[in-house]
């Protein structure tokens, strides 16, 4: 491909990327890597909906330390989630989006229980009882961290791959390290399960 055409393409992936963002409650942006155009979900990509990006175990920035409170009164490390890989879902309960892919993630969570996979979520906004209601309400078995008060996970994860829009779903390889961003919306609940499959099976 020509240099012209490249920057063009380019151009075109992170408009995309740039207008489908919208689909969560905040902006969001995405890297500046490749189109994905093949079945191979190994490299770097956005997805063709703008909305996802995959990182190769190569590129992926060192872990971060990140703890809160959590919904069901206890405590929530990086620490103690070390060796498994982690959906980490940051939401909060009057988000339009986050409502409607509440029911995907607990069953994808239902899906991977008894594997090496935690779910995590990461409210940003709301007080406990309000996160308590929105579980009871959609059927939400995993806890969540209460981050409003301090945005400690939040910032946590502010460097190259952050959660600057919500929702975002992050997959976390067993090193801790960002292996896959969901920016928005989940449309593909069966694309997260690949993905976390496939964090599953790094050596």
């Amino acid at each position: 491909m020509s240099a012209r055409g490249g920057r063009a393409a380019l151009a075109g992936a992170v408009a995309l990327a740039s207008a489908l963002a919208l689909t969560g409650c905040q902006s969001a942006t995405s890297g500046l890597v490749d189109d994905y155009n093949s079945g191979d979900l190994g490299g770097d990509y956005i997805s063709g909906d703008g909305a996802v990006r995959t990182i190769s175990p190569e590129n992926r920035e060192a872990a971060t330390d990140w703890s809160g409170p959590s919904t069901d009164g206890g405590e929530i490390s990086s620490a103690e989630l070390r060796g498994e890989v982690v959906v980490l879902n940051f939401w909060y309960a009057s988000c339009p989006p986050c409502r409607a892919e509440a029911a995907d993630l607990e069953a994808l969570h239902q899906q991977f229980a008894g594997d090496e996979v935690a779910f995590v979520g990461v409210n940003v906004t709301d007080a406990v009882d309000t996160a308590r209601a929105f579980n009871e309400e959609h059927g939400v078995t995993y806890p969540s961290i209460l981050d409003a008060a301090s945005n400690d996970v939040l910032l946590a994860f502010s460097g190259a791959v952050s959660a600057n829009a919500v929702p975002t779903t992050l997959i976390l390889d067993r090193e801790g390290r960002v292996a896959a961003r969901f920016s928005g919306l989940i449309t593909s609940p069966s694309l997260v399960a690949d993905l976390v499959e496939q964090t599953l099976g790094e050596s």
